[in-house]
């Protein structure tokens, strides 16, 4: 019995741990959820790739309870690599939070390329709070609407492409500490969704017959970027999020109700992997009766015409970054040998690898397909000038 097969006996064997305890803190079930999907995650990656996925009871019961609470997936997803898997290597005594003093709690491989992949998006996600600031205070003005209402936006937006400028900086140092190679072949095996088991293998999860309560998951796509609130909520507040997606899901001859239909059912897949309480936020964010595009589109003020678009534009940076990185991590590494000796370039998406075949996201999506239509609908966003 080799160590892989002897560690999943030992889970299968483990108690069912009861969850009445955990229910009385959300931090405490949120810790469970990151706990119980590694081991599951870890159960499921260490079987040979011919044996069908039977999740064992130790593992199904407890975590289908936490998931019921948090309202989440029985999967790893972002939140659990990324929003609630740092902490402060030193502690901060004025309690502010230094980028650079973050460390991972739980990880796959213990390599520092996997910790600094989780990190980059944690950084992200910190410095985003900047941008959620500047949306509240955009709102507020919006309320007013008169003509020192108008300046003060337009002076948040500039703030803003700086802050959507800084976040595409730290997405691309993801370069200084992960190397690609080490990412694709032994890191991001280990998180991925039954939507990409290159098998096509059922995950079943034994054990629901032990609470009547428990339904069998419909869920299970991998931690994806795609289920970032930031992202998502920066999309909704500039007003961009029907064009950043609609032409993504869709084929060219698809109809424009269509799109729409097809884009409201991804964001709703995506926010359902999403902690409740953020897509609470966005729904809150969406039913904005004042959306800033809107403002800009109608006031007639040539600054504030030009900050939005400005800050558009930035987004669609902040694409384009995400599309080196994809290029950089996934589809180079999917087309070379698994471990070698290759000299890691950085390169041009488009020069380099032209329209790739259909390639899979941990999430399940078309990665190329996807994330060039998004750059694409982010960057016909901007409002043409009057």
């Amino acid at each position: 019995m080799g160590k892989s097969e002897s560690w999943r006996c030992r889970v299968r064997e483990l108690p069912i741990l009861p969850t009445a305890e955990l229910k009385k803190s959300e931090v405490v079930l949120r810790r469970a959820h990151i706990v119980l999907g590694w081991i599951m995650h870890f159960y499921i990656h260490s079987l040979p790739p011919d044996v069908p996925v039977v999740i064992p009871p130790p593992v199904t019961i407890p975590l289908l309870q936490v998931c019921a609470e948090l309202q989440l997936p029985p999967v790893l997803t972002y939140s659990d690599d990324v929003l609630y898997n740092w902490q402060l290597k030193i502690p901060s005594e004025d309690g502010s939070i230094a980028l650079d003093n973050l460390r991972c709690q739980t990880l796959f491989t213990g390599t520092v390329d996997e910790e600094e992949f989780y990190l980059t998006s944690s950084r992200i996600e910190l410095k985003g709070v900047e941008a959620l600031e500047l949306m509240q205070a955009t709102m507020d003005e919006a309320f007013v609407g008169d003509e020192i209402a108008i300046r003060r936006i337009t002076s948040y937006l500039h703030k803003m492409t700086t802050v959507i400028d800084e976040l595409r900086k730290i997405l691309l140092t993801v370069r200084d500490g992960c190397r690609p190679d080490v990412f694709y072949h032994e890191i991001r095996p280990w998180f991925r969704g039954q939507d990409s088991d290159r098998n096509k293998r059922e995950w079943v999860f034994d054990g629901l017959d032990q609470d009547p309560s428990l339904r069998a998951p419909t869920e299970l796509s991998g931690p994806s970027a795609g289920q970032s609130s930031l992202v998502h909520a920066l999309d909704i507040f500039l007003g961009v999020d029907q064009y950043s997606h609609a032409s993504a899901l869709t084929g060219s001859g698809t109809s424009s109700a269509d799109a729409a239909q097809a884009k409201a059912a991804f964001l709703d897949r995506m926010q359902l992997y999403m902690p409740r309480h953020h897509r609470t936020f966005l729904n809150h964010l969406a039913a904005n009766p004042r959306p800033l595009r809107q403002i800009v589109a109608t006031a007639g003020d040539a600054p504030l015409l030009e900050a939005y678009n400005t800050a558009v534009v930035a987004m669609k940076g902040f694409r384009d970054a995400h599309m080196i990185v994809v290029a950089l991590y996934i589809i180079g590494p999917s087309r070379r040998p698994a471990p070698g000796a290759v000299p890691v370039v950085r390169p041009n998406f488009t020069k380099d690898y032209g329209e790739a075949a259909p390639l899979k996201g941990t999430g399940g999506t078309e990665l190329v397909k996807f994330l060039k239509d998004v750059r694409d609908r982010t960057a016909g966003a901007v409002l043409p000038s009057t």
